[in-house]
């Protein structure tokens, strides 16, 4: 005998929500007071402010090794799953510059960050962009989206978009702070991301 379960919108997001406090208070019942997990801490850009971010899985096995990171190759997978285009979806683009000392471009951000984001087009998937400075071009930082996109229109970049998929979850941003409960040690606070 099938059993037909109907939920509506509000008692789906009761149980999600829920379900999750009970696992979050669950995870938090079963761990020691007091410890603590320190991963290295990533420095990018968004709009001109530096934002920082943790990397834990790629979907490439030598990026996962260069990154010190999880090697999940079912990551890769979301990409098979393209929404219509004006639709949000679950990866989002990364420009990863090879050739110049700097850090990524994202172009979107939590915001604000914590559980009270609002911006639908964020995820911390993100679809890896390799940018490289074109010879004869003169690199310089890029800041934005806007600033990758119209390098490569002037002839200054090339973009190549990878079949590679991160997880690098937003833990700071200008506007916002951290995430709530996060702690950053920098080793260096005055340094920008180069």
């Amino acid at each position: 005998m099938t059993t037909l379960l109907r939920f509506t919108a509000a008692s789906l997001l009761c149980l999600s929500t829920t379900l999750a406090a009970t696992l979050s208070a669950s995870a938090q019942s079963t761990l020691p007071p007091g410890d603590t997990v320190e991963l290295p801490l990533l420095s990018g850009w968004f709009e001109g402010k530096l934002v920082r971010y943790v990397t834990t899985d790629a979907s490439d096995k030598q990026a996962a090794a260069d990154m010190g990171a999880n090697y999940v190759p079912r990551l890769a997978n979301a990409l098979n799953r393209q929404p219509q285009p004006g639709q949000p979806g679950s990866v989002e683009r990364i420009y990863k510059i090879l050739n110049f000392a700097q850090g990524s471009v994202l172009p979107s951000l939590p915001s604000p960050v914590g559980e009270d984001n609002a911006n639908i087009n964020y995820s911390p998937l993100w679809q890896v962009y390799a940018v490289s400075w074109n010879a004869g071009k003169q690199p310089h930082l890029l800041k934005s989206e806007e600033e990758v996109l119209a390098a490569e229109e002037a002839g200054d970049v090339q973009i190549d978009k990878t079949r590679i998929v991160v997880n690098c979850p937003v833990v700071f941003t200008a506007a916002d702070g951290t995430l709530p409960n996060v702690k950053l040690h920098l080793a260096n606070p005055g340094a920008a991301a180069k």
